[in-house]
């Protein structure tokens, strides 16, 4: 039984019996079965079939969540549910600098046969050009940026214009993520369905790392690799974005996420 109607079940206090077909293993697949980390092609991953389609592996949050879960809340702001994250909402102000993004998630629903599940909500939140995290870190400690909340549409889609996050020490270059049953579930506290990261292909962050203002990501790369990461190290398979675009025209980034 998955989170999202075994949730359901117990907020209902439903007396029947609830049998729930799940398509694929929820665990995460090894590092061995992995793919190699510099696929950065243009296929389409927005889509998923049941003979393929496996439970979003579990991953931390990490120590800047931004959802109140460790100090600041950006969840309980006005403003943040949004498609443009490059700005700061409320009395910040700040716009992040760096090549654009576009972030794109589609939620499935494991337990309908891996359909497009309507009407969740995605917060997607990452680090800036410089490797810092808005509302705890360095010079973005007083901006909100690079966090935001959107729902899902009729086809499970759940898309974000940001910029390409940096490299920083020690891990490999990634985009955090929580799922909720509904944006109001985002925003007031409710329970989470999976909370996990996108693993960006080695190649465009090569690309995209060329460019000024990433020179230290640069260096940073130099001694990373998804096998040694502290998060994708025991395998990366379904964490692993498709890469579509180029740095000069609509580079995006997209991962199915079933929940």
């Amino acid at each position: 039984m998955d989170r999202r109607h075994l949730l359901k079940l117990l907020g209902g206090g439903a007396a029947a019996a609830v049998v729930v077909a799940a398509c694929g293993s929820s665990s995460k697949p090894s590092s061995s079965a992995a793919t190699t980390p510099s696929t950065s092609g243009s296929t389409d991953t927005t889509t998923a079939t049941t003979s393929s389609c496996t439970q979003i592996p579990e991953e931390t949050a990490g120590p800047f969540p931004g959802d109140g879960s460790n100090g600041p809340d950006v969840l309980s702001m006005d403003g943040v549910v949004r498609k443009d994250i490059t700005k700061s909402i409320g009395d910040a102000s700040g716009t992040a600098d760096g090549v654009p993004l576009t972030i794109t998630f589609t939620v499935l629903d494991l337990a309908g046969g891996c359909t497009p599940l309507a009407g969740a909500a995605v917060y997607a939140w990452h680090c800036d050009r410089d490797g810092a995290y808005s509302m705890y870190s360095g010079t973005a400690e007083n901006e909100n940026n690079l966090r935001g909340v959107q729902e899902t549409d009729r086809s499970g889609v759940a898309s974000f214009t940001s910029i390409f996050p940096a490299a920083y020490s020690g891990r490999w270059p990634h985009v955090h993520f929580e799922v909720y049953e509904s944006v109001d579930a985002a925003t007031n506290g409710g329970a989470k369905l999976a909370t996990s990261q996108i693993a960006i292909p080695e190649d465009i962050c090569n690309t995209v790392y060329a460019t000024a203002g990433y020179e230290q990501s640069v260096q940073n790369m130099q001694g990373l690799s998804l096998a040694t990461d502290g998060v994708f190290s025991d395998g990366w398979t379904n964490e692993l974005g498709t890469v579509s675009g180029t740095v000069d025209n609509n580079l995006t980034v997209k991962l199915a996420v079933p929940v």
